[in-house]
């Protein structure tokens, strides 16, 4: 438990150091752009020093982006404030077991994730997380066959609100923003991602 919440805080203090050096690069960027204008006006020597600079900050930049992007697990989640949703459903063969869990985010104002965790019955220790998205009112699971979950996530009075999917566990996962589809890390665990 202790090394997911340390991945956590890493994650979250990668996050902030890479909007601080998007933010200093931004403005040796300004800065290259005056120092050029005044080099070609005054035809002083181009300023090679700052160039560097700005390029080493923009490669820093996406070096972060592209880790957040490519290198994503679900261990990011923040487990601390999780509520237990519906579960334990078991499969009709007894074979896995799902549980939703409740991910509150943004304080007052933000609002709920869900994301629903598979426990194989037959192999010790092994869950896989399956499905993560926002969560709406109406969110409800069920068992289709021995394979097959069916995961209602909607919210009736808006239409294009609807998250719900039939997943064949073991081949399929859903990830509302797409993160788990684009992970190299995770490529392996499906052969199927969805996401909205």
């Amino acid at each position: 438990m202790i090394s997911i919440e340390l991945k956590r805080a890493g994650s979250i203090i990668l996050i902030l150091f890479g909007i601080l050096i998007a933010f200093i690069t931004i403005i040796l960027f300004l800065i290259l752009c005056v120092n050029f204008i005044i080099a070609f006006i005054k035809k002083k020597p181009f300023p090679k020093n700052m160039l560097i600079t700005t390029l080493f900050g923009v490669v820093l930049v996406s070096s972060i982006y592209l880790y957040e992007t490519y290198f994503f697990t679900f261990s990011e989640i923040d487990r601390e404030y999780t509520q237990d949703g519906p579960g334990p459903i078991i499969s009709p063969t007894e074979k896995y077991t799902a549980n939703a869990f409740y991910e509150p985010y943004g304080g007052a104002a933000g609002g709920v994730n869900v994301w629903v965790e598979i426990t194989y019955n037959n192999e010790e220790n092994k869950v896989d997380t399956v499905y993560y998205g926002d969560a709406k009112s109406d969110f409800t699971m069920k068992w289709i066959d021995e394979d097959t979950l069916f995961i209602q996530n909607d919210e009736p009075d808006f239409p294009n609100s609807d998250r719900s999917i039939e997943l064949e566990i073991g081949n399929e996962i859903y990830h509302e923003n797409g993160l788990a589809c684009k992970s190299l890390l995770m490529k392996d665990d499906y052969e199927t991602c969805y996401q909205n």
